[in-house]
């Protein structure tokens, strides 16, 4: 019995020392500062007109200059532009989606496939295609009709040029005090990496989100975005981290959010709110995931809410987002546990491989 509790109190301070571990960092803070920018001047702007419902969308660019390279000018300048299309062509997908119920989980699963596989085969680091998921997710879901589409397209691109004008001024800033990381050799389509774990992390995101709305829970944008954020973990020791990062952050940022809420009175304090709270999330992420979770809670429904914040329910609205997390983290657990299962790899890559034609499959 001594030995038993030993194992546990041993087992315990592993994992205490895991979730309280703070990385270093030699992120600028410019960083986070034109990440905020980016992503709320927007909103500041649409504040000023009154058109918070707008204004949502074209922050969701914003998230873009997340994906900006660290390489000289002209490659990841071309490099934004590329991820700028991308959000594009998920949200309206998205938007499609919302006009036709029935194929949003299927629009969300090709999504998520091809999002995650082109990131993957492209070496795209953190956030990978979280953004480009949470896109078609908050689209999915976002009131309309079918002739908002092309409105809503166009807000949006409109807002990747304003993100590409603040990606090039923080691109001439930094270039002048930091060197260029060099231009990352072709990519090769690997068949596990890139075409196993894609098609694997899509389906699995669609279940999640099919399950969502076999549970009929309402708005449910957060749930394929908690089950992706816990699903690409690079090891089953990351998943069970950042499975206990995003419950433990989610909880308590659905708290500040709580508390947060009663005081949006109008579309100024949104944008306020939006931008600081980028500023620290940009500030924490790679410092400590869970620690930045806390914020990306309130950012997300901050965002998605704009339009109806102030009018419903706060406590329905923050137990709802709660419930999202939980689904979402639980079949990201379950994803992640077969992407890690050799069998289960062995198995379907027996099944999937012939499906797949030999030119377009290189190295592994």
């Amino acid at each position: 019995m001594t030995m038993n509790w030993a194992k546990i109190r041993q087992v315990a301070a592993r994992e205490w020392r895991e979730f309280a571990t703070i990385n270093s960092s030699d992120r600028p803070w410019q960083m986070p500062f034109a990440a905020a920018i980016a992503a709320g001047l927007p909103l500041l702007v649409a504040a000023a007109f009154g058109r918070m419902a707008e204004g949502m969308i074209v922050s969701l660019s914003g998230f873009v200059f997340l994906y900006l390279p660290a390489t000289p000018l002209h490659h990841r300048m071309g490099a934004l532009m590329a991820f700028c299309f991308g959000m594009i062509c998920c949200f309206t997908l998205g938007a499609f989606a919302h006009v036709m119920p029935i194929a949003r989980a299927p629009l969300t699963t090709l999504v998520a496939i091809f999002a995650t596989m082109i990131c993957r085969y492209y070496r795209v680091g953190p956030p990978g295609s979280l953004f480009f998921i949470m896109a078609c997710a908050i689209g999915a879901y976002t009131p309309g009709a079918w002739s908002d589409i092309p409105f809503r397209t166009g807000l949006l691109a409109i807002g990747c040029i304003h993100t590409l004008l603040i990606a090039y001024i923080y691109s001439i800033f930094i270039l002048a005090r930091r060197p260029a990381d060099a231009i990352p050799p072709a990519p090769v389509a690997g068949f596990n990496r890139v075409w196993f774990d894609s098609i694997v992390i899509g389906l699995f995101i669609g279940l999640s989100l099919s399950l969502a709305e076999a549970l009929s829970l309402e708005k449910p944008y957060w749930v394929p975005i908690s089950c992706l954020a816990i699903i690409q973990g690079v090891s089953l020791r990351a998943v069970w981290n950042r499975q206990v990062h995003r419950i433990a952050g989610t909880a308590i940022g659905l708290l500040l959010t709580w508390g947060m809420l009663p005081f949006v009175e109008n579309g100024w304090i949104v944008a306020t709110m939006v931008m600081g709270l980028i500023f620290l999330i940009e500030t924490a992420i790679v410092r400590h995931y869970g620690f930045a979770v806390i914020f990306i809670t309130p950012v997300a429904i901050l965002l998605a809410e704009a339009p109806t914040l102030g009018h419903g329910d706060t406590d329905a609205l923050v137990a709802a987002r709660f419930i999202d997390t939980l689904l979402g983290v639980s079949v990201g657990f379950v994803g992640a546990l077969c992407l890690h299962n050799p069998v289960f790899r062995t198995r379907a890559g027996r099944w999937l491989r012939p499906l797949i034609p030999e030119r377009m499959i290189e190295g592994d």
